[in-house]
């Protein structure tokens, strides 16, 4: 029943309906599970307020693999820079049956960008009560969306590009082996950057979970929440899809 209602033709692929709700619905889960994990480490009166740094990258590292599985039917993106990435490779598919065409490629973006607000949503339901408690408002935004150590535009778009294009290129090339592992790589990869990478920015690496928790804390009612600090929100997303499209460049000659 689910296949005769979301495929246009089975044989075919995926239409682009199937292709949008798979990307929300994967994406959410991966902004639910890792905006949730920074929140259960860094807001006040929860059970993860002792934990550390290795914490919140392992959760992130579960959040892309839950996120995957969900978003199995669309090639499971989730991340903008990594829809950029199959794109500059030259790939003729986004998914199996899924052609790269301009269309497909905004239902990608679309997916990707407002799972990532529904995610982030659904991670202040689950805390509510934890953001009502006083805390620092740059703290609350921390739950949402990724700041700078040391704040050089350069040099974090340059650090978000670098670990974007790790990410990317590690995606392109798991594509053309013969690996078994498919999720759970990716995952671990996410958590390899993560405590390797993460320290300047926070490793946002994907343009959609910034941007689209960004936009939820502006429009949320978080009780005490201060600024949304929207001149470096664009750092986030020009990094990463930087990074995207250097490693799909990359990659459309390494593995061809």
């Amino acid at each position: 029943m689910i296949d005769t209602v979301l495929l246009a033709d089975p044989a075919a692929g995926p239409a682009l309906s199937a292709v949008f709700v798979s990307e929300v619905f994967g994406t959410a889960v991966l902004l639910l599970l890792g905006c949730g994990v920074v929140a259960n480490t860094i807001l006040p009166k929860t059970k993860g307020g002792d934990a550390n740094f290795l914490m919140i990258g392992l959760g992130w590292g579960i959040a892309v693999f839950a996120g995957v599985y969900v978003a199995y039917r669309s090639g499971a993106h989730l991340n903008p820079a990594v829809t950029v990435g199959i794109l500059s490779s030259g790939a003729a598919e986004y998914a199996p049956g899924v052609p790269v065409t301009a269309g497909s490629t905004a239902t990608y973006f679309a997916g990707e960008f407002l799972g990532a607000f529904l995610g982030a949503v659904v991670t202040w339901l689950a805390y509510w009560k934890q953001f009502d408690a006083h805390a620092d408002p740059g703290v609350k935004l921390g739950v949402f969306a990724t700041g700078p150590e040391v704040r050089s535009y350069p040099h974090n778009v340059l650090t978000e590009a670098v670990a974007t294009f790790v990410l990317v290129l590690a995606i392109l090339v798991l594509g053309k082996t013969p690996s078994g592992l498919g999720p759970l790589a990716v995952a671990l990869i996410v958590v390899g950057i993560g405590i390797s990478l993460g320290g300047p920015t926070g490793y946002a690496i994907n343009p959609a979970r910034d941007l689209g928790p960004r936009i939820a804390h502006a429009l949320l009612p978080i009780k005490g929440k201060g600024g949304n600090d929207w001149s470096y929100a664009w750092v986030p997303v020009a990094g990463p899809l930087a990074g995207g499209v250097i490693a799909g460049l990359v990659g459309g000659l390494y593995i061809s």
